[in-house]
């Protein structure tokens, strides 16, 4: 249980950060679905609970010692496969994907609590093990990772399962994997992309990928969104349109507005001044986390800090050059600032897991 001496020991500068990106995130979300005709929607609203979730499981992940969910952590995985596995039987369908369990007025989607749950599992794995990595201990650890990946590929939602490899390459990277063994994957990875590309990766897939390329080839198709993300982020300038003064995220030009391309809303409104501030947040927030890794007592805590920072970085740079239209359209969020609860309330427990490591780095 929590021990009052370790409230000391809390990062707050690392809170503060964190709930400050909340903040923004509440504030971008209202601007981005606000119309000057109805008012605005109450997804802001909706964020603001899934806020006040998270931080109660932030709570939970920061109060119980880290070592105690890691020694659960194969409990917790086969609860995560389960649930992956009802969602593809009986999930709820929408736009071709079937991705969350119905909860009422609340839709659980498995996929974003997975990351949790791999970086549990990979640390306690790796943490147990001496020495540098063999083979076979990353062929145990891959298939670990794979599991869930295939499972929430199939969803499909291939944006997602691509954060839960990060995490093994951090966590088997830190436990000492050789660089001449991350140079034979990356070769082979290379080499299995074209039979990635015919026998994996679905029509509208390939097709973002070819678009990225040239949009102007299907402008008013598969290459719209990239185009109105470039757009949207130009159109703000130094200092920005101001607050809900936006053009293309209120005219609904660019779509996803409060999900995918939020960051694109905040770059419209607030201008290259508000986005070195979000950008700032986030740059203290993956530091901070990392000292935390630094400083942890054992090699444990340092790797499943690790995992969780490395899956929430790739998401964070790959969603805000998507946003640019530097990187190919996909469906990945922005953490701590895209709508969606369950990946706010994901995040906000990933990050007590991060605090608690920390906290904990002078117990015995």
């Amino acid at each position: 249980m929590f021990e009052r001496r370790l409230y000391h020991h809390i990062d707050w500068a690392l809170l503060i950060a964190v709930l400050a990106l909340c903040a923004l995130s509440v504030a971008t979300i209202y601007a981005a679905t606000f119309d000057p005709t109805h008012g605005g929607s109450r997804r802001w609203v909706i964020q603001m609970y899934a806020i006040g979730i998270g931080l109660i499981a932030m709570l939970v992940t920061v109060t119980a010692d880290y070592r105690t969910f890691t020694d659960k952590s194969h409990f917790i995985y086969i609860a995560i496969l389960g649930l992956l596995l009802y969602v593809l039987l009986f999930g709820h369908e929408s736009k071709g994907a079937r991705r969350w369990i119905p909860l009422g007025a609340f839709n659980l989607q498995p996929s974003e609590f997975a990351k949790i749950c791999v970086a549990l599992v990979l640390a306690k794995f790796f943490g147990e093990n001496r020495g540098a990595p063999t083979w076979g201990d990353l062929a145990v650890g891959g298939i670990l990772t794979g599991i869930p990946l295939a499972l929430i590929g199939k969803e499909p939602d291939l944006g997602t399962a691509m954060t839960l490899v990060p995490i093994l390459l951090a966590v088997a990277y830190l436990a000492g994997m050789r660089m001449r063994i991350l140079g034979i994957m990356l070769v082979a990875g290379l080499l299995a992309a074209p039979i990635a590309w015919k026998f994996v990766l679905k029509d509208y897939q390939k097709s973002r990928i070819s678009t990225f390329i040239d949009p102007s080839q299907d402008a008013k198709g598969a290459g719209y969104q990239q185009i109105q993300a470039r757009i949207t982020v130009g159109s703000g300038g130094l200092t920005g349109k101001g607050f809900k003064q936006g053009t293309q995220g209120q005219l609904r030009f660019l779509p996803e507005v409060d999900n995918d391309f939020v960051f694109s809303v905040l770059a419209e409104e607030q201008g290259f001044a508000g986005v070195l501030v979000a950008l700032g947040l986030y740059l203290f927030v993956i530091l901070r986390a990392l000292e935390a890794a630094r400083l942890a007592k054992d090699r444990l805590g340092a790797y499943l800090v690790l995992g969780v920072l490395a899956s929430f970085t790739f998401q964070v740079v790959y969603n805000i050059t998507m946003s640019a239209g530097l990187a190919p359209v996909k469906g990945l969020t922005l953490p701590l600032m895209s709508y969606g609860g369950s990946s706010m309330i994901a995040t906000l427990a990933s990050f007590g897991l991060v605090l608690n490591v920390r906290m904990r780095r002078f117990t015995n």
